[in-house]
C-alpha cells in the first residue's frame, strides 16, 4: 500500500482531474442519507460547522440553510474551487471554502458545533487521526457525523471488495468495517449515538467512468464482480438491469458520535 504522503498526492492528482464529475454525480448530490444527516444533527441557526473533504460540496449545501456558517474544506485545491463555484453560483452566501488536510485540520480547538465528512474517509491514510482531529476542533457536546464506504466483517471478503474499489480509483486507500468504525469513534472518546447502514446501487460502467477507467480496467472490474466468491458476491449483489448493464451495490455506514459535554 502507498505511503501516507504518496496516497495524499495521488488523491490530489486524481480529483483535480476527475473532480467535476463529483459535482454532477447523483450518488453524491442526492440520497435519503442527506436528510438523515439533518435528522441526526438537529442543526441550530447559531451553529458553525465544518465539512471535511467536501468534494462537490453537497453536504455543505444541504446544511447551509440550517446553520450560521459552514466551512467546507478539501485536500485538493481544485475541488475547493469547483465546490465554491457550484455553491456560490446557487446564491448561497454562508459557506466558506478552504483547502485543508483532514488529518491536520488548520483550526483552533473547540471551534465547531458540528463536523461532517461524507463519502471521503476511505481516501484517508489514517482515519483514526482524522477522527481525533475532528474531536479536537469540536466544542464540548458537539457532534461528528461520518458517512463512508463500509466493508464486510469477514477479513478475506473485505479485502476482495476493497481491491475492486482500489482498481477503480487508485487513490482509494482503505475502507473499514462497521466494527472498525465504532472502535475508532470510541477510541477518540466519542459517545456513539447512531449507526446506520446504507446500500447504494451503481451501474458499473458509469461508476467506473467517473474515475476515467479504461475499457480494460472496466472489463477487469466486471470480472471481479461477476466471479466474486460467495461472501463478497452476496455483498456486491451484482445483477443485469433492463438495459443489460451490470449493476452492483456498495455499502455505506453513517455513524454519529458526540463529544462529551
Amino acid at each position: 500500500m502507498a505511503s501516507s504522503q504518496d496516497s495524499k498526492s495521488l488523491s490530489k492528482e486524481r480529483y483535480a482531474k476527475y473532480g467535476e464529475s463529483y459535482i454532477t454525480s447523483l450518488n453524491h448530490a442526492r440520497g435519503a442519507e442527506l436528510d438523515r444527516l439533518i435528522e441526526l444533527a438537529k442543526p441550530e441557526p447559531t451553529w458553525i460547522m465544518l465539512d471535511v473533504a467536501t468534494g462537490g460540496g453537497h453536504t455543505a449545501l444541504k446544511f447551509s440553510p440550517y446553520v450560521k456558517e459552514v466551512i467546507a474544506t478539501d485536500l485538493t485545491p481544485k475541488m475547493v474551487e469547483r465546490a465554491a463555484a457550484f455553491i456560490t453560483g446557487l446564491g448561497v452566501t454562508n459557506v466558506r471554502f478552504e483547502p485543508a488536510d483532514a488529518e491536520n485540520l488548520p483550526f483552533k480547538d473547540e471551534q465547531f458545533d458540528l463536523v461532517t465528512c461524507r463519502i471521503a474517509a476511505h481516501h484517508f491514510p489514517d482515519p483514526q487521526r482524522f477522527i481525533r482531529e475532528s474531536v479536537r476542533v469540536l466544542q464540548r457536546g458537539g457532534l461528528l457525523l461520518v458517512q463512508d464506504q463500509v466493508l464486510p466483517e469477514d477479513n478475506l471478503a473485505a479485502r476482495y471488495v476493497d481491491q475492486i474499489e482500489r482498481l477503480r480509483d487508485p487513490s482509494h486507500h482503505r475502507a473499514n468495517s462497521r466494527t472498525e468504525w465504532m472502535n475508532m469513534f470510541q477510541n477518540a472518546g466519542l459517545i456513539i449515538e447512531a449507526v446506520d447502514e446504507i446500500v447504494k446501487k451503481h451501474i458499473l460502467n458509469l461508476w467506473a467512468k467517473r474515475q476515467g477507467c479504461s475499457l480494460e480496467t472496466i472489463e477487469r472490474l466486471e470480472d471481479l464482480i461477476k466471479d466474486a466468491p460467495p461472501i463478497p458476491a452476496n455483498w456486491l449483489d451484482a445483477k443485469m438491469n433492463a438495459s443489460e448493464e451490470l449493476t452492483f451495490v456498495n455499502h455505506h455506514i453513517l455513524i454519529s458520535g458526540r463529544k462529551a459535554g
